[in-house]
């Protein structure tokens, strides 16, 4: 049976789906300054409760290809057929370090690695598709057709309150960044082919929150969909983008999930955003 593997980018809608669906997931790391920490050790609230209100940004770090290696090797013990899906590549290196790592089981074991362009429930959508294929027994080529048939529906779109966090990942320049804040500025972006594209500046939440709901409204199916915040916990922020969605589409649920820290990374606190699985256009 083909194996899975992703990274703790991935969020799934069921929190035991990895290990029922034995998906092999690896950590991703953060560096605070002197300090590393794994990903699924802190909540993105913890993340900044450590770095503190002046903290600088922290530094989103990739399992090494050694590291993937070893998780491949192992599960070519018991399958000669692995599927890796990862964090989108523009945003980490965790796709480059997979293929790295795989470059070890060369000609020993048949190792795909599918850059998701994607994160979070993109990503966890897209690893759920592979392992319910895979326990059904479909060939690898068959899976990995699917799940990058799947990664062109996927989009996101943000806005974030700190500026420093896109120049530490090289999104903004310093400079840019600097003024931005000086200005009060709230940037908007869109998850485009795996990058966080600038789309437009707004100054106030009211205004971005306007924007997240203009993005939205231009998709006539929508299959699956969340907003992502720094916690699942319902803030004014919130309830108005909520009640405007309401009016948007009458009767849809909107899923609020914690972005991880691995988002956080990007983005910092206080950033709120949507992500949506476009659905297949009706016939009628």
């Amino acid at each position: 049976m083909v194996k899975i593997v992703t990274d703790s980018s991935a969020y799934f809608s069921d929190p035991d789906f990895a290990r029922r669906h034995d998906v092999r997931v690896l950590p991703l790391r953060l560096r605070l300054g002197r300090q590393t920490v794994a990903e699924p050790d802190l909540t993105s609230e913890q993340l900044f409760e450590k770095l503190g209100p002046d903290g600088p940004a922290p530094v989103l770090e990739a399992p090494t290809p050694e590291e993937f290696a070893a998780v491949f090797e192992d599960l070519a013990r018991v399958s000669d057929k692995i599927i890796a899906i990862h964090f989108s590549g523009k945003l980490s290196r965790v796709p480059q370090n997979a293929r790295a790592g795989a470059d070890f089981l060369l000609g020993r074991c048949q190792i795909q690695v599918v850059d998701s362009l994607s994160a979070s429930i993109g990503l966890g959508g897209l690893v759920e598709l592979a392992a319910e294929a895979a326990g059904r027994g479909e060939p690898i080529d068959e899976i990995v057709k699917a799940v990058r048939g799947q990664i062109p529906r996927l989009y996101g779109v943000f806005f974030t309150e700190r500026m420093e966090y896109l120049a530490q990942a090289r999104h903004v320049g310093r400079a840019h960044a600097t003024l931005g804040e000086l200005l009060n500025i709230r940037p908007c972006l869109a998850l485009e082919e795996g990058d966080l594209v600038p789309m437009e500046k707004v100054r106030t939440r009211a205004q971005a929150i306007e924007k997240l709901v203009e993005f939205v409204v231009e998709f006539s199916a929508i299959e699956r969909c969340a907003i992502v915040q720094p916690s699942a916990r319902p803030t004014a922020d919130t309830r108005a983008l909520l009640e405007q969605l309401a009016v948007e589409f009458p009767g849809r649920r909107w899923p609020i999930l914690p972005y991880g820290p691995s988002l956080a990374a990007l983005l910092g606190p206080d950033a709120m955003g949507i992500l949506i699985q476009e659905g297949a256009e009706s016939d009628d």
